[in-house]
């Protein structure tokens, strides 16, 4: 197991152990933590908390590069293990804190963003990474970004690849508390759990589910707009950058990206 689920006085806690690897998001981790999520709120937990055991001060790198595709399948897909972990936590129907101490890379920090709320200690980070390892990342995920932070930090965040501090993380929204590495325990217990414990669950869970839909309707598209989307993202997982970006990742050297913007120039009607 690369997880492990304690249920302790209505709130379910999942913790990531696989940090030998750096807590990647590989098909089975997802898998354990998409059960779990189930069986909290099947035993009628108030909340859930995803926490991880760190080594070298990695919280998670992310989505496990050994599993994307280099046969010209999407990365992404609707269907990918990583894609429904994301959704699960969005739809289940009880709050989901991401409690961090430590790096948050790539698809983990997607993972982060898609829980209710995000406590961290300040001396955590959090970087979106697909353009370093030249994957083209999803319309669903990009909102994710956007939507919480506002288009400007997350295209920041996005083209850059940078990771930003807890502290500007904090200034911007994407994180609701911050503390000390001593002090994340106690700020978690005493500004969200105890609350959570102590309000209706039934009326939580009705405003979680409506936060759901109406985040849904207001990133709405045209299937015109959806079709342009796909056609770009497909350019790019099906081009030499792609395979260059994670040929060069397992390789340990710089990636030699020879792709120009102007190849997903589409012809206007």
């Amino acid at each position: 197991m690369m997880t492990e689920l304690k249920i302790i006085d209505r709130i379910a806690f999942i913790e990531m152990q696989n940090a030998e690897h750096f807590n990647c998001l590989s098909e089975e981790m997802c898998n354990e933590i998409s059960e779990h999520l189930h069986t909290a709120y099947k035993n009628e937990c108030v909340g859930i908390v995803i926490k991880a055991q760190t080594r070298r001060g990695v919280w998670s790198a992310g989505h496990d590069i050994h599993e994307l595709p280099q046969d010209g399948n999407d990365p992404l897909a609707f269907d990918v293990p990583m894609e429904q972990l994301l959704r699960n936590v969005q739809d289940v129907p009880i709050p989901v804190i991401a409690c961090v101490d430590g790096t948050v890379w790539g698809g983990a920090c997607d993972l982060c963003i898609s829980c209710d709320m995000i406590v961290a200690s300040d001396i955590s980070t959090f970087a979106i990474t697909p353009a370093k390892i030249g994957i083209p990342y999803n319309a669903s995920g990009i909102m994710h970004f956007i939507n919480q932070l506002g288009i400007n930090k997350a295209r920041e965040m996005f083209f850059t690849a940078a990771p930003i501090t807890a502290h500007d993380a904090l200034n911007v929204g994407f994180v609701n508390q911050m503390t000390t590495s001593d002090d994340l325990d106690r700020l978690l217990e005493e500004k969200f759990l105890t609350p959570l414990r102590r309000n209706s669950v039934l009326s939580i869970s009705a405003i979680k589910r409506q936060f759901r839909i109406l985040s849904r309707a207001a990133t709405v598209i045209s299937s015109e707009s959806f079709e342009r989307i796909n056609s770009y993202r497909t350019k790019v997982y099906q081009g030499h950058d792609y395979k260059e970006g994670i040929n060069s990742f397992l390789e340990k050297r710089q990636p030699e990206y020879r792709g120009k913007a102007s190849e997903l120039d589409t012809q206007e009607h």
